[in-house]
């Protein structure tokens, strides 16, 4: 399958860098192709105007030759994959923006869909599981990205992954994340 891992972090050399890394490796070792958008590094402004508003009434729609190019990129590839850190329990602002402008309408949900096979979503949380699983955030969480946006917009095979307690790093869960992060490319879309 040929995956588009999208990489949302302001720092290259942070642990979101690192995780992706490994899920890049884990792709590619079962022969998925992959190439890697670094969101922050891409110049991409996150603010929906005027140009980019849905026209409800109409049946084509005319994007911003920024989102035209972002459609484009998307469409080459059968999957996707985001990996974030998670900031107020849900992704960053820049990630929000470029989902909101280029998962447009006509595109990505009404009358067009999406035509990926899987999406991947790994999320970084600073905070332990515990935190999560007492009001079930982590649930919402889930529920939000697999259902209200992948399936929602037509990618029936969603999978939603947190690697918790991020902020401080403890003996062996470098090597836990990398793996996991590894686990989930080499097993993309299974």
């Amino acid at each position: 399958m040929k995956v588009l891992t999208t990489v949302v972090h302001p720092r290259i050399d942070s642990l979101t860098f690192k995780v992706a890394d490994q899920f890049v490796e884990g792709l590619k070792s079962a022969s998925h192709e992959t190439d890697v958008f670094d969101l922050y590094r891409s110049g991409f402004n996150p603010i929906l105007g005027m140009e980019d508003e849905p026209d409800w009434n109409a049946s084509n729609q005319d994007f911003s030759q920024t989102v035209r190019s972002e459609m484009e990129r998307m469409s080459k590839y059968d999957g996707l994959a985001f990996i974030f850190p998670l900031w107020w329990w849900s992704m960053p602002a820049l990630m929000k923006g470029y989902i909101d402008r280029v998962w447009n309408y006509g595109f990505a949900y009404g009358p067009g869909k999406l035509k990926h096979q899987h999406v991947l979503w790994l999320s970084l949380a600073g905070a332990p599981v515990e935190r999560f699983e007492k009001r079930q955030y982590d649930q919402m969480i889930r529920h939000y990205f697999n259902v209200g946006l992948a399936d929602y917009c037509g990618i029936a095979s969603s999978h939603f992954e947190m690697l918790y307690d991020t902020i401080k790093v403890e003996p062996g869960y470098m090597e836990e994340w990398s793996a996991k992060a590894y686990s989930l490319g080499a097993n993309y879309g299974k």
